[in-house]
């Protein structure tokens, strides 16, 4: 099983650019061509959160029609950017959202059973996981031991960017890791938010963050080092499952790349 995970799209209305500049709408539909092209081609798309900016109508109106080329289910959750009740109603099709309360679902019938986490708080920059939320996944957790994938925009955990570590999940975080530390079968904790791929040991399994299909955050480790971003390139997590080896992440970049092209020269 290929697992394709893109994050923090952040699609403004028609002909609107992210922060007068950058085209975000153009950087998703280059990533939804090159997912195309991937052979073999993911059996699934996560999207990991902050899909919009402004969790407006139009904006998943258009993120709608830019997803649409994808020839595989796509299974979206909501960052702090997005607007709940406005991404369901743009995605009536997505039959897998709840048409109420948090955005949260299980999605059978593939090798990797695939949770998905809501951490949004509406109006803040942080994520939570309240006492309602996290006892629904311990529920879902315990009613089938099969190798597990959670899916959530905030990441549980400092990556050492000061912005993004006052901006993780602020509440919920220490039952969080207190729940999937007793599963053996979770495979992965994957994230969004902070705009690059990082990747670490927590909780007995692995968290990574998926980096941004547009812009990246700088990667700056300096204490207070103020938020930034930098034109890096824009990529895709592939996430491979093979029953005798286990989850496997790579990360494609999407680009205009020369290649492939042999290691040594032929003549």
């Amino acid at each position: 099983m290929l697992i394709a995970q893109i994050s923090d799209m952040h699609i403004k209305p028609p002909g609107e650019l992210l922060y007068k500049r950058i085209d975000t709408a153009g950087f998703l539909e280059r990533a939804v061509a090159h997912i195309m092209t991937l052979d073999p081609r993911p059996d699934v798309v996560l999207a990991t959160g902050d899909l919009v900016d402004g969790g407006k109508p139009e904006e998943y109106a258009l993120l709608h029609q830019l997803l649409a080329p994808l020839a595989m289910p796509v299974y979206l959750i909501p960052g702090n950017h997005d607007a709940r009740d406005a991404m369901r109603e743009a995605f009536p099709d997505h039959a897998y959202l709840p048409r109420g309360g948090f955005l949260q679902y299980v999605v059978e019938g593939l090798p990797v059973r695939l949770i998905a986490l809501d951490t949004l708080v509406p109006g803040k920059g942080h994520g939570e996981l309240c006492t309602e939320r996290l006892d629904w996944l311990e529920a879902r957790l315990g009613e089938d031991g099969r190798p597990t994938v959670l899916f959530m925009h905030h990441p549980p955990f400092d990556c050492g960017i000061d912005a993004f570590d006052g901006m993780r999940i602020n509440r919920g975080g220490e039952r969080l890791a207190e729940i999937v530390g007793r599963r053996r079968h979770v495979e992965r904790v994957l994230c969004g938010h902070v705009h690059r791929s990082i990747q670490m040991r927590w909780a007995g399994t692995v968290a990574s963050i998926a980096p941004s299909t547009a812009h990246q955050a700088t990667l700056d480790l300096r204490s207070g080092a103020p938020l930034s971003l930098r034109m890096e390139p824009p990529g895709v997590a592939l996430h491979l499952w093979k029953p005798a080896s286990g989850l496997v992440t790579h990360l494609s970049y999407v680009g205009p790349f020369s290649g492939p092209e042999p290691f040594r020269a032929t003549h």
